[in-house]
Formats: C-alpha cells, structure tokens, sequence
C-alpha cells in the first residue's frame, strides 16, 4: 500500500472511533427532544465546518444552482439524523447501530433497481447474509416490545436515507470543495429541522444535554464525517465503508462501559452477522 493509501486508513480509523461516540453523546442529551437535538447538532456542525473551509481557504458561498442541488440532499440528511437520533429514544445502541449499518444493503439494491448497476453474486449473498443478520438481532430480541421495533423501524429508516444521502452526495465530490460540500448540507438539514424544534428555546436549558450536543457536532460530525470524506479520496469506497462499519463495534464497546447497557447474546450474534454480509457487498 502506498503512503498515501495508508494515511487513508489511518484516516478512516479515526472516523470510526469518533463516529463510535455518536450513539453515547445522545443518550446523555436526551433531556432534549430528537428534533432539538438534530437540529442543533447539525447547526452547530454546519458551522464548525464552515469556519474549517474559511480557514483552509475553500469557498463559502454557492450560487443558487448549487444551492438548488445540495438542498435535497441536506433534507435526505436531516431525515438520516432525525431517525437515527430517534432511534436510540425508543431501542438499544447495539440495535440502532446495526440497523442504521445496513445502509450498504440499500445501496447495492436502490444502484440495482434505479442506476442499472449489476451486482456480482458475492453482493448478493451478502445481502441474504445482511438480512439473516437483522432476522437475528430482532426475532431473537428477548425483550422486543413496541417501543423497541418502533426504534428498530426508525434505525432502518435511518440507514436507508443515509444509502440515498450516499447515492445523491456522490455526484458532488467532484464539483464541490469537501468542506464547502459538508457545511452546507449539514447547514440544510439544520435549518430544514429548526421550525420543529423551537421548545428548546422557550425553557431553561440543560447543561448536560447542551453540551453532549455540541460534542455530537464536534467529534462524529464535524470531525468524524471530515475525516471520512478525506479517506473517500485517498482509498477506494468500499475500504473507507468497510472501516466505518466499526462504529458498531464501538458504539457498543461505550455503551458496554458508560452505560452499563449490557447487549444479550442475540444483538452480538445479529451484528456480527449483518457486518459479514455488510463486508460481502462492500467488497
């Protein structure tokens, strides 16, 4: 591998340690509703990356037909984070992270059904791998309630808004700066969520739950997706989404310790097998 490959891992690595923080982050700010926390996470992202891009010397400003072509995506963004921040209100770290980590499934089946792209046979026993996965996690779920499926419906939500936020931001890496990209989708989905969480304005706020806000902004957003946009450009795809599926492994290894939210032998199984078929279709 070259230098340059192997900064991309490194890279990569580092986005999913910080993207492994996410899941924790929300639990301790969940005094806040889902809607203020999406919000303000993504806001306060938008603006760090956007005073990233001005130091760095990437422009600010786009003309209305960018404008035009980022504002689907930011929404498809804003309902990427909403759902997956829901998620973790209603169901387990270790069922929202691997739920949400089906993604590259929907990826491999919306590029069959909508780009025409055929999917060598590995694909699609992955696929069956991925499922048989997400059979295991929830059919054998001990305490599966209503309230848990509904986390585990929005966590799927979740994964398939970021497959489409995936398939519509490709297009743009090579017309945009990634900063300039990144804060203003991140700026969209904000302002898109604003009107919905006015709440947080009109009671006293919680320290605890603003800060666990602004750490969510900084590290997995801001920091973690910056990260893994530069890996995107040094190494091939399916490398940097390979890695990042380890915010999995992480995600439950934090709420293991911080937690004490101790994932029964069928969330280890399901997740286990979902990354296998997830590893499948990747490579």
């Amino acid at each position: 591998m070259t230098r340059d490959g192997r900064l991309g891992v490194i890279q990569a690595v580092g986005a999913a340690g910080f993207f492994s923080t996410g899941a924790i982050l929300v639990r301790f700010a969940q005094d806040l509703r889902p809607v203020e926390v999406t919000s303000l996470r993504l806001l306060l992202g938008g603006l760090f990356v956007a005073a990233a891009a001005w130091a760095s010397g990437d422009r600010v400003r786009l003309s209305g037909a960018e404008f035009r072509r980022l504002f689907p995506i930011g929404l498809i963004a804003a309902a990427h984070f909403l759902a997956f921040i829901a998620s973790l209100y209603f169901t387990t770290v270790a069922h929202c992270l691997t739920l949400t980590y089906t993604a590259p499934l929907f990826i491999a089946a919306l590029s069959r059904a909508f780009l025409w792209e055929r999917l060598p046979r590995r694909a699609l026993i992955g696929m069956i791998v991925g499922l048989a996965g997400v059979a295991v996690l929830a059919g054998f779920e001990p305490h599966l309630t209503r309230r848990m499926l509904t986390g585990d419906l929005l966590a799927l939500a979740a994964g398939l808004a970021f497959a489409l936020y995936s398939l519509f931001g490709r297009r743009e890496r090579a017309r945009l700066p990634l900063l300039t990209y990144a804060s203003w989708v991140y700026l969209t989905a904000g302002v898109a969520t604003a009107p919905f969480a006015v709440g947080v304005l009109g009671r006293p706020a919680n320290g605890r739950a603003i800060a666990a806000v602004a750490a969510m902004a900084l590290l997995p957003s801001a920091l973690g997706h910056t990260l893994y946009n530069a890996a995107l450009r040094r190494l091939h795809p399916s490398v940097p989404n390979l890695i990042a599926t380890q915010e999995v492994t992480g995600g439950i290894l934090l709420a293991w310790l911080l937690l004490r939210e101790v994932p029964p032998w069928n969330a280890l199984a399901g997740a286990a097998i979902t990354l296998i078929g997830v590893g499948l279709v990747l490579l």
